[in-house]
Formats: C-alpha cells, structure tokens, sequence
C-alpha cells in the first residue's frame, strides 16, 4: 500500500481490520431482525443527535466533521436504512412503484451530493495541495474526471422494477438487477471521491467501507448490494460523528500525496463508468427497453441465481 498509502506499523494495520470486521458484524446484526435494524438506524441516532453530536460534530471542529456535507450525508444514508426497512417490512410496499423508486434516488441523492463535493474540491484552487475544513485536500483534473464518473454512474441505475423482498426470515430487499459490473463501478467511482476529497482518511470511508459492504454482496447475501452499503455507510457515519479523531488521532493513515496517483485512480473509475454506461446503453438499444421500466441484466446468470435463491 505504499503507493497509495503510509500504512505507519501493524498495530494501525490491526485497526484496520478491526474496523471492516465491525462494520460486516453489525451490518448482519441490523439486517438479521427487524428489531436490530429499528435499534441501529432510528433509536441509537436519535439519541446521539441530541446527546453527542451536536459536540463532536459541531462546526469548525478541529476534525472536519461539522461541516454541511457530514451532516447531510448522515441523515440521507439514515433515510436510506430506514426507507429500505420500511420496503422490507411494511405489508404490500414493495409492491407499489412509487415505493420502488426510492432507492435508486437515494443513491442517487447520495452519489450527486460526493459529484458536487468532488466539483467543490477542484473550484478550491489548491493545485500544490491545502487544507479545507480541517482536511488536507488537492485540487486538480481528478476531480473533474471522477464527479463525471459519479454522474455517469447515476445514469446507469436501472432495474429497480424488478426489485422484490427475499422469501428467508432475513426479508432482505434484493436488486437482481443490480449485478456485479454495478458494484465494481460505484466502488472505483466512490473509492476515487474519497481519495479526491478525504484523502487521509480514505482508507477507513473509502476502502475499508468499501469492502465491508462488496464482501457481503458476494460472498454472504448476494443481489442486495444497495441495502448492504446504505447500512454499512450509515454505520462508519455514526461512528465516525461520533468518535471524530479516530481517522485523525487514534489509527491515521494518510495518502502519500502523490498527484501522479490522484490521476490514476480517478482515471481508472472514469473508465470504468464510462465503458459500463457505453456497454448498458447497447444493451438497451439492441433489445429496445426501457431503462426506466425494464430490467437490463434478466438474461445473465448472476440475475437468474439471485431469482432462484430468494424469490
């Protein structure tokens, strides 16, 4: 991780998997009950809103956690986990379009809100590097070439009519249409926003949170990717309000700073949304749907295992 990271000694190593442990852990912990879920996502932040972060999240801090853009994340993401388990749980909503359309547009809402960061960013003017809001940042083409990534990665959300709540005890909001190619573009795109525009602590909101929601998706329950990463997002939010010098004081780990790598990364997920979008986009004119109606992927087989597991 050299190029990308300084990884200080293995204890810091150590907090690093503990925290990706911590974030699947409670994320089966939530999703496994009804009860977990309402625990994690309704009551635990009403009581810190009142009692903690209006200190630890207050603006100016000296961790950069009080600004707009960390309050408004928090609260989108909360939306997200509990307008999934209200799909989920709530008799016939999942039935009902409009109910359906509403996790695309909170991924949406939250995709755009990391574009107009990543356009911020640039707008700074920081081209030798700086700090804003308490967070070193660089400015330069990354960021431009990565908030277009995020808006192409909007445009390539379909298939939410197919979306439907798994027949086991979990009632898990599956999104077969959602596959893998998905998944590994938002990542790249997301991975890149953090490194633009948190970059010290990327590893922790970028990586670490990255994979702790793409493990799942592969490899525990497949085809609810979404609903994995809104509640391991809103999970490392509130730790992170929270507990605001653990990326800063108790386990840092910065980038190396290296403009070279900025570009990179962003370039890498740039490609990887647009090549997705070009390959979606012929999809959809050679089989003429709708990508506001139809399901893209129903004919691949990764879609079809995800129907024949849990509908």
């Amino acid at each position: 991780m050299g190029i990308l990271y300084q990884v200080p000694d293995a204890k810091t190593w150590a907090f690093m998997a503990f925290v990706l442990l911590a974030l699947m852990a409670f994320n089966e912990f939530s999703r496994s009950t009804k009860w977990g879920g309402i625990l994690m996502f309704i009551v635990a932040p009403i009581v810190l809103t009142i009692f903690v972060w209006p200190t630890t999240a207050a603006a100016g801090n000296e961790y950069g956690t009080g600004t707009w853009f960390n309050w408004v994340k928090t609260y989108s993401c909360l939306a997200g986990c509990v307008g999934f388990m209200a799909i989920r749980y709530i008799p016939g909503l999942v039935e009902k379009k409009w109910a359906l359309a509403f996790p695309p547009l909170i991924l949406a809402l939250n995709i755009f809100e990391a574009c107009i960061r990543d356009f911020q960013v640039y707008g700074f003017g920081l081209f030798d590097g700086g700090v804003v809001d308490n967070l070193w940042t660089i400015s330069g083409p990354w960021n431009i070439m990565n908030g277009i990534a995020g808006l192409l990665n909007i445009i390539v959300i379909c298939g939410w009519c197919g979306i439907f709540i798994s027949k086991d005890k979990t009632k898990d909001m599956m999104y077969p249409d959602m596959i893998w190619a998905y998944v590994i573009a938002y990542d790249l795109w997301n991975f890149a926003y953090t490194y633009n525009c948190i970059s010290d602590h990327s590893v922790y909101c970028g990586m670490i949170l990255l994979l702790s929601c793409t493990i799942p998706a592969f490899f525990i329950k497949k085809g609810c990717w979404l609903q994995h990463r809104a509640q391991t997002l809103a999970l490392w939010i509130m730790f992170i309000m929270t507990v605001p010098q653990f990326a800063d004081r108790i386990a840092p780990v910065p980038t190396t700073h290296n403009p070279t790598v900025f570009f990179v990364v962003s370039f890498l997920a740039l490609a990887a949304n647009l090549g997705l979008a070009i390959y979606q986009f012929n999809i959809i004119r050679k089989k003429k749907l709708n990508p506001f109606k139809d399901e893209v992927y129903k004919e691949t087989k990764v879609y079809q295992d995800v129907i024949a597991e849990n509908k």
